[in-house]
């Protein structure tokens, strides 16, 4: 891919995205230029892949074709002051913060300018990462095949309405935290049986990967799955029941309507400061 690949920010997303695209060959590391204000971070990055360093944001932006946004939404607006002047009607402007619109970049790069709105999540680390896609009419098919490769090097990627950025974050970008939470209940239950932890842990781990698999790939619902593990008077069936009594999936939608809450919350709040 004949690209100049610009990042601002190195942390834990932008370092796997970093990883992955290098790891891919789709953009040479000499060309993909990175700023953060850790620079130790930075030599460590350069040092184990030999991308290439550069003292700014703004350096980022003028060496760049494609710069991927990975800051903190507070910053977002910092950033962009600093480097709306490198930044051309020719370049590609990817953020990765949770809530703030595509509206609020145009409106300080200009409305002309290309931006591309994204929600990827930490499995990304693993290169099992699921990223949602946004953008408006001045995004075209050539910049989205720039752009898609990128992060299907983390895992897939699908595009969806902007209207609906705010709310897949409970489905996609937080989820993750839900699902180690519910392999940690398991195997804290399966530690009170009796089992090692490590062994739980790993246990627990497997039948949720597997689970998840199954759904992908048999594209049954997942109900008619739980319905084949389901016995009559059988174990499973107890395991359900116990489940439902106490608001297993209540917690999980009461969960997911706070995280998207929060998102919009988060994204009114950037959006007028």
């Amino acid at each position: 891919m004949d690209i100049s690949l610009g990042f601002v920010g190195a942390g834990n997303m932008g370092t796997a995205m970093v990883k992955s695209v290098v790891s891919s060959g789709i953009v040479k590391p000499e060309n993909i230029y990175i700023y953060d204000v850790d620079t130790e971070k930075m030599g460590l990055l350069k040092k184990e892949i030999g991308i290439s360093i550069v003292g700014s944001s703004k350096e980022v932006f003028q060496k760049s074709n494609i710069i991927i946004l990975a800051v903190k939404p507070n910053m977002v607006k910092t950033v962009l002051e600093e480097c709306k002047a490198s930044f051309s009607q020719d370049k590609i402007l990817v953020s990765i913060a949770v809530g703030l619109p595509i509206s609020l970049y145009k409106g300080i790069v200009g409305s002309d300018k290309k931006v591309i709105r994204t929600m990827p999540n930490t499995p990304a680390l693993v290169g099992e990462g699921m990223t949602l896609v946004s953008f408006d009419n001045n995004i075209n098919e050539d910049d989205l095949k720039l752009v898609r490769p990128l992060f299907e090097t983390m895992g897939k990627v699908e595009v969806l309405d902007e209207k609906l950025m705010s709310e897949v974050t409970a489905l996609t970008g937080s989820s993750p935290a839900y699902v180690f939470m519910f392999i940690e209940a398991m195997a804290d239950a399966a530690v009170l049986s009796g089992i090692p932890r490590n062994l739980a842990y790993k246990l627990a781990a497997q039948a949720v990967l597997g689970s998840a698999k199954m759904v992908l790939e048999t594209g049954k619902h997942p109900g008619e799955l739980k319905d084949q593990v389901c016995s009559p008077a059988g174990t499973t069936i107890e395991a359900v029941s116990a489940l439902e009594k106490n608001g297993f999936r209540y917690a999980v939608i009461d969960a997911m309507n706070e995280c998207t809450k929060r998102a919009r919350e988060i994204g009114k709040q950037y959006s007028k400061d």
